[in-house]
């Protein structure tokens, strides 16, 4: 009978002593796959660290950002008469405003129609923008404004011409108003202000150009004459800020004020106050922004390089050098004094803390007396920058340099990761050579064992042969 499974013909538990001898020889290798855990778990590591370190860079960029230290908030004692904003450029400053008359738009009415869609006559419509007199005896025409037409049909209704107005896309509007005596066609300035009016001419089919009928219903040329009724004359808006006379087409006031926009929206009897500060809330936020990145940075360093006694386990990093000259590094450019300010030469006289665990605390007492107190040398430290020695530079732009050193292609972590990386690959090629080791080694062990069942199976096939024929020998006698 064939031998179909080692062991069987010998009576050897030969797969129990293959396993046991591979086992053996398996050994080595688990301490390979332990090496590659650990270089994954650095691996991670500093992917967490990466990612957080690019968080505290864009806090740093902020923080050392001069719009940041510049900008200004501005109130208002009545915002609806005079609304304020403020952009780059403005100071701080108090400014007392007085609304004397807004800006206002002209505005005509022509005579009343039957409805929207009564005919206007045919002919052509001049308008030209500009500004009138005081008694609207005399038109100046705008500087650099062309004249603008609109042809007019037989066929043309009150709301293709105001279709056709509208569709010259500057200088006025038109829309129709139906009040009890039918429809009237509104014709206004786009824009408010004196040198913003406009006059419109009639070119009439019927021949008369200043009468009630025809086309020539919609002309406003009060030195000649006229159809259509002034409702508003265009007029700039006037002010007085701080005593000064101002006037402005628009009822937006931008730059009387640098970096200031008044927005006008009522006249008043009394000065509205206005008030431009530093915006202390918005450099708290972005303070606040870059600790809570720093901090969890710093933690996160912490807890990847440290041994916790208790639970008997190291950080993935313990005792790696790039991760440990990061942490020394960072907090070194935090705690060091910058010469950027003389006011202010450290963090912590403006009230950032460093604590024992290396993370960071702000102290708004002493930080709001420092912005309120001496804003500009407050700036210097965060935002200064010294081209030849960035040591020289404020904190927040040594901070934000070294942040961007670090992340860049050739920075440590980039350098570390990719070490480690090529650490892994040359432990996974030993693995593969491992195992091709071992295959071997098995396939070896197997042919061994296989040839010695064989002998054995032969031995004791001969041994019950010899054994046969003497009982039979024996049983002869």
């Amino acid at each position: 009978m064939a031998i179909t499974s080692i062991g069987i013909g010998s009576g050897l538990k030969v797969e129990e002593l293959i396993t046991g001898l591979m086992d053996l020889q398996r050994k080595p290798l688990e301490l390979i796959e332990d090496r590659a855990e650990g270089i994954n778990a650095r691996i991670s590591a500093f992917g967490s660290i990466t990612s957080a370190m690019e968080d505290f860079r864009s806090a740093s960029v902020k923080l050392a950002g001069l719009g940041t230290w510049n900008t200004m908030n501005g109130s208002t004692t009545n915002d609806k008469a005079v609304g304020v904003t403020t952009s780059t450029g403005a100071s701080a400053g108090n400014y007392a405003v007085t609304v004397q008359h807004l800006a206002t738009s002209q505005s005509i009415s022509t005579k009343a129609y039957a409805s929207a869609t009564s005919y206007v006559g045919s002919g052509k419509l001049n308008i030209d923008i500009g500004s009138w007199d005081d008694g609207n005896t005399a038109f100046t025409a705008k500087s650099g404004n062309k004249t603008l037409s609109v042809e007019v049909s037989a066929t043309d209704t009150l709301t293709t011409l105001r279709d056709k107005i509208n569709a010259l896309g500057s200088g006025v509007n038109a829309s129709i108003l139906n009040d009890a005596s039918g429809a009237r066609l509104v014709i206004n300035s786009r824009e408010t202000g004196a040198t913003n009016g406009f006059r419109i001419t009639a070119e009439d089919s019927d021949g008369g150009n200043a009468d009630n009928a025809g086309l020539s219903a919609f002309a406003f040329d009060p030195p000649s004459a006229t159809t259509t009724t002034l409702q508003q004359s265009g007029t700039d808006a006037q002010a007085k800020i701080n005593g000064l006379a101002v006037t402005s087409a628009s009822n937006t006031l931008t730059n009387v004020v640098e970096g200031v926009t008044l927005t006008l929206a009522a006249e008043t009897t009394a000065p509205v106050s206005i008030s431009v500060k530093p915006d202390t809330e918005g450099m708290r936020k972005t303070l606040d922004e870059f600790v809570t990145a720093y901090n969890d940075l710093s933690k996160l360093l912490s807890s990847q390089t440290k041994y916790d006694s208790e639970t008997k386990t190291a950080g993935a990093l313990q005792g790696d050098s790039t991760a440990l000259s990061l942490q020394r590094q960072l907090r070194g450019i935090l705690g060091a004094a910058s010469p950027a300010s003389s006011a202010f030469p450290t963090l912590s006289a403006v009230g950032i803390e460093i604590q024992r665990d290396g993370t960071l605390t702000v102290d708004d007492t002493k930080f709001n007396k420092a912005v309120e107190g001496n804003l500009a040398e407050v700036r210097k430290l965060f935002t200064a920058t010294d081209l030849k020695d960035n040591s020289r530079s404020g904190i927040g732009t040594q901070l934000r340099k070294f942040s961007d050193s670090v992340l860049s292609v050739q920075g440590m972590l980039s350098t570390r990761t990719e070490s480690l990386n090529d650490g892994l690959d040359r432990n996974l090629d030993e693995q593969d050579r491992f195992n091709a080791k071992l295959e071997n080694a098995e396939k070896l062990l197997r042919a061994q064992y296989t040839a010695l069942d064989t002998r054995m199976a032969s031995l004791n096939s001969l041994s019950a042969y010899i054994t046969q024929q003497i009982t039979s020998w024996n049983q002869s006698k």
